[in-house]
């Protein structure tokens, strides 16, 4: 794991920015615009390839170079002043180097005409870390997946096709490493027969090494003091280079839903909130079925959770979904009234031993500052404003949220419809639609549908053999005290405590496998308070507690869901008896790939599973699922998708002989 840095700027006296790394200016400061527009607009045709997208049409541009977001800005601007209102601009683009927000928004000033695009960029522009980042404008019609690292360490880890690149490192001289064959051949990947390419440069190595890569390049008349710049198109990938290897058949996108565009939502928690809209933003009409009277009443419903990143400095599939999906559920919070329905107080994660201790260490070496900071324990004690046993790990863009409020933001989307009191227990495929049932009665249908109802999902014939265990947790309410008030972030040990929400802290939550009564105990209060006490023995008496008889205590219950390995289970999923057989050859020999498509279960998919960190991955996990059913690229790095896949367990089951 590399710690992202942020770009080091220098400023000229007209207050154009300069990359210290590489000695280069970001744009040209006599004619910016017009270069951009110029190199990047006019050769890959934008404005008559934005004009005619029909209704639900969609453009994906790709890019090298994301810097002040000059070229993302002007092509939105192009695409808001042409396009039909149904179409949709999708903009992927790679930055080893963000710039911080205070640059970003000074250098982005110097363009007073792009600020209606300007500053929805910089509203959004928070927790921009390492990895996949995505951003989400106007209702989902300006998608931006920001890829934060190393262009030939992100870009093969890029699921998707480009319909047109912008070129756009530093100069070559100055950053070779962005004009390289090996880079070249990964745009050649991502491209299509119909995929365009635009670059300032014209220099003639790699003019050559670009048609080398398989497009075909040719020199036009550039802008201000470009005299020649590049434009062209991909042609083939070179005969004479290793095919892209394709993706295994278990993993591959299965084929896309034609027709109506309809899905049927089984549950109205985090999950199913964050699909419906995700689905709602592509212009999908969405039925969001729910068995209770509204939505967000299970683990959904809890008054407060916590915006809590467990991570891994190893660079794991899970650390690297929770740190894409913290940054875009904390974006998507800034649409909610902060104090009320969140609040990015901070979170900090105690060091109560020595393993602890280690483990934090770790961290602290593997990320930036502006992701976590180590605190000794007078620093841990100021920023939490209570005192406490020790240090610990500080997270500045945690915080805690009120979940149902995000649910509800997201379910009012005008192409969602709400189904309370209804409770699908069947579905049956009849004539490519997929028809929900209660007992009795059919409630609605779809061609896709999508189960987000944790582990109630394996009520279902077609989803039964998911592997996903409930876990009974209970939170404790406690009133706020004039002295509790004092307390400033979330504190976490065992545990977590947040400060107080209307009046109201939160205290939790206790893990019980075996239990399946939903009537919050005395018991488990005991315990919360328990843990509370190892967090901070001041906090206790602050509240009073030891003044409160344990059945007085208020709580609510409700079970989390988890999978074996503890990812969520996330996109498409195979007939289960059809799989077994088509790759049983896998049970003989784990290397070989059968020759064989994936027998899809057509339109049925999956968004289930996310235990505790539901509030973290659940709406990153929604647009994963979308750019499944939607052909769009990933919002995640392809082996993070396939980690998530539903279809592991199968096959993990065949390899392992479990399936005999």
């Amino acid at each position: 794991m590399t710690i992202t840095r942020h770009a080091q700027i220098d400023w000229d006296e007209h207050g154009n920015p300069h990359s210290r790394t590489f000695s280069d200016v970001y744009f040209s400061t006599e004619s910016g615009l017009e270069e951009t527009r110029h190199v990047f607009l006019v050769q890959n045709d934008l404005r008559r390839r934005f004009t005619e997208l029909p209704e639900d049409g969609r453009l994906i541009i790709g890019e090298t170079g994301f810097g002040t977001g000059l070229n993302f800005l002007c092509a939105w601007q192009l695409f808001a002043e042409c396009a039909c209102p149904g179409a949709r601009l999708h903009f992927v683009s790679v930055e080893k180097y963000p710039l911080d927000r205070a640059d970003l928004q000074r250098a982005l000033a110097l363009w007073p005409e792009l600020a209606a695009f300007a500053n929805p960029l910089l509203d959004q522009y928070v927790a921009v870390h390492e990895g996949f980042q995505r951003l989400v404008f106007d209702q989902g019609r300006i998608t931006l997946t920001l890829l934060i690292g190393d262009a030939l360490q992100m870009l093969p880890q890029l699921d998707g096709q480009i319909d047109a690149w912008f070129l756009d490192g530093f100069a070559p001289a100055k950053n070779p490493e962005m004009w390289t064959p090996e880079l070249f051949a990964e745009l050649a990947r991502l491209s299509t027969t119909h995929t365009t390419i635009g670059t300032f440069t014209s220099t003639g190595w790699v003019r050559r090494a670009l048609n080398a890569a398989g497009f075909k390049m040719k020199r036009v008349p550039g802008i201000g003091h470009k005299w020649e710049v590049l434009r062209g198109a991909f042609i083939a990938w070179p005969a004479d280079a290793a095919p892209v290897p394709a993706a295994k058949p278990w993993f591959a996108r299965p084929p896309v839903v034609q027709g109506e565009r309809k899905a049927l939502v089984i549950g109205a928690g985090l999950a199913g909130c964050a699909t419906a809209e995700s689905l709602a933003n592509r212009g999908w009409q969405v039925s969001l079925l729910e068995r209770h009277a509204a939505l967000a009443q299970e683990a959904s419903g809890n008054p407060q959770g916590v915006l809590y990143l467990k991570l891994s400095a190893h660079g794991t599939a899970l650390s690297q979904l929770i740190l894409s999906g913290f940054g875009h559920t904390r974006r998507l919070l800034e649409r909610l009234q902060r104090g009320v329905d969140w609040d990015a107080c901070g979170v900090l994660q105690l060091t109560f031993d020595d393993k602890e201790a280690k483990r934090q260490a770790q961290l602290a070496a593997a990320f930036p500052e502006s992701l976590l900071q180590l605190l000794d324990q007078p620093a841990a004690e100021a920023r939490s404003g209570i005192a406490l046993a020790s240090g610990g790990l500080f997270y500045p863009q945690g915080g805690w949220v009120h979940p149902p409020a995000l649910c509800e933001l997201q379910a009012t989307h005008p192409n969602i419809q709400l189904f309370a009191h209804h409770e699908a227990l069947t579905l049956r495929k009849v004539d490519g639609q997929w028809q929900a049932w209660d007992e009795q009665r059919l409630i609605d249908s779809a061609p896709v549908v999508v189960l987000a109802g944790a582990a109630d999902i394996k009520q279902f014939e077609q989803s039964a053999d998911l592997p996903l265990k409930r876990i009974r947790g209970q939170i404790t309410r406690l009133p706020e005290t004039l002295a509790s008030a004092a307390l400033s972030t979330v504190v976490c040990a065992e545990g977590y405590v947040a400060p107080a929400r209307l009046g109201e802290h939160t205290l939790g939550a206790s893990f019980d496998f075996n239990s399946v009564d939903l009537t919050p105990n005395v018991a488990d209060h005991l315990g919360n308070v328990q843990m509370l006490e190892e967090i901070s023995h001041d906090l206790v008496q602050r509240l009073q507690l030891t003044d409160v008889p344990p059945e007085q205590l208020d709580g609510r219950a409700a079970f989390r869901c988890t999978s074996p390995d503890y990812l969520p289970i996330v996109g498409p999923l195979a007939d289960r008896e059809a799989f077994i057989e088509a790759f049983a050859a896998l049970g003989r020999d784990a290397r070989q790939v059968p020759d064989i498509a994936c027998p899809w279960l057509e339109g049925f998919y999956v968004n289930s599973g996310h235990g505790s960190r539901g509030l973290i991955t659940s709406p990153l996990c929604a647009e994963l699922l979308s750019a499944w059913l939607d052909n769009e690229p990933l919002p995640l790095p392809r082996s993070v998708a396939e980690a998530c896949h539903p279809n592991r367990f199968a096959l993990r089951g065949l390899i392992r002989g479990e399936n005999k």
